[in-house]
């Protein structure tokens, strides 16, 4: 259940009840997609910087170790010992992503894995399936993410089907949470919308997979090549046809600056890779900016990432030590940036939270744009 606390603009101010505990929105959610972050990043590390909700993907883990492998281990927070929120991705965006490797049908997709080649077939009740056993708190729904520059007439077909798609989705997500023995019968539901950069398509999907009164709303098949101010004008004309007293997930995005410009056009979760990625290849974020630690001028400097940062690599470590892991190709360089960059999303959520609940967001944000850049 979705409490809409204030409202600031369209900035909203909520909490999620689920079956794992209430997460605080506008939340980040931090993306372990086959069941860890990468990095080194343990779910015992995600408590110290403040994690909420974890994310893993629905065909990576179907994949390897197997779905009913982890649910013969009894289900995805018990084999990675996490107790919150765990959100996976149905699997459709390998739809998009692994384009030379699927071919797609009414019934579903035709995969070869990435791993060993092997055929595999996802359809809405596969993916259903596959995220019952899992039993992660939330589920997506099955869809097609079409190319942001695709034909108008192949994204009208695709978002049509991702809607019938969603109406099975719906249909066997309530059938398996009806089960006797499953694992989270009270597994929530969100749908996507779909439609690239066509405005029209988005304000008449989003209308349409409203009426289907799920537990939440993403929004798909955005930072896939359009501009952001592309992107910024799909959340404006997009967002006001979802409903304001459901959380609305904005997938796969993504800088702070498109966080903090989501946030203002009504959006509540988050994912995004660039983190930890940046992480593991020495980028690190902090209010004045991006830094390379991999750049000679730190090769002596004795302070940490971050000044005031109370994350476990600023508690201890310098630039300079953390650059010598780095170079040395050592772990631990990878690790530390990665917790870094994790407690900097998680903490500017929690600001954003505090700067909604005392009617300051919009100075806020103006703030945080100005030192943080893109």
């Amino acid at each position: 259940m979705y409490k809409l606390l204030k409202l600031e603009g369209r900035a909203k101010r909520g909490e999620f009840h689920t079956a794992h505990g209430v997460i605080q929105t506008p939340v980040f959610m931090n993306v372990g997609t086959a069941a860890a972050i990468k990095g080194a990043v343990s779910t015992f590390d995600l408590l110290d910087v403040k994690a909420q909700v974890q994310l893993s993907n629905t065909y990576h883990l179907h994949v390897r170790p197997g779905d009913e492998v982890v649910r013969d281990l009894g289900g995805l927070h018990k084999f990675m010992v996490w107790d919150r929120p765990i959100l996976t991705d149905s699997g459709g965006f390998q739809v998009f992503s692994l384009a030379g490797l699927r071919k797609i049908k009414e019934e579903g997709v035709y995969f070869h894995s990435h791993v060993d080649g092997r055929k595999i077939f996802m359809g809405p009740e596969e993916s259903m399936r596959i995220q019952s056993n899992l039993a992660s708190t939330i589920a997506m729904a099955f869809d097609e993410c079409p190319p942001s520059r695709a034909d108008r007439s192949y994204v009208e077909a695709s978002v049509a089907r991702t809607t019938r798609w969603l109406e099975r989705c719906k249909a066997e997500m309530a059938r398996l949470n009806g089960q006797e023995g499953v694992l989270n019968p009270e597994q929530m539901l969100f749908g996507i919308n779909q439609g690239a950069v066509y405005e029209d398509i988005r304000i008449g999907h989003a209308e349409r997979i409203s009426e289907l009164d799920l537990d939440g709303y993403a929004i798909g098949g955005l930072a896939v090549g359009e501009t952001h101010e592309e992107m910024y004008h799909i959340l404006d004309v997009t967002v006001p046809h979802l409903p304001l007293q459901k959380p609305t997930y904005l997938m796969g995005v993504g800088t702070p600056a498109n966080i903090l410009e989501g946030v203002a056009r009504g959006v509540d979760f988050f994912d995004c890779v660039y983190p930890s990625r940046n992480g593991r290849h020495g980028h690190v974020y902090t209010n004045e900016g991006k830094l390379n630690l991999f750049n000679r001028k730190f090769e002596r400097d004795p302070k940490p990432i971050e000044e005031g940062c109370g994350c476990p690599a600023c508690r201890h470590y310098s630039r300079a030590y953390i650059r010598h892991l780095l170079k040395a190709k050592e772990m631990l360089g990878m690790r530390l940036c990665v917790l870094h960059n994790l407690y900097f999303y998680n903490t500017m959520m929690e600001e954003i939270r505090d700067a909604l609940d005392q009617g300051r967001f919009a100075s806020y944000k103006g703030e945080k744009l100005y030192r943080v850049g893109a």
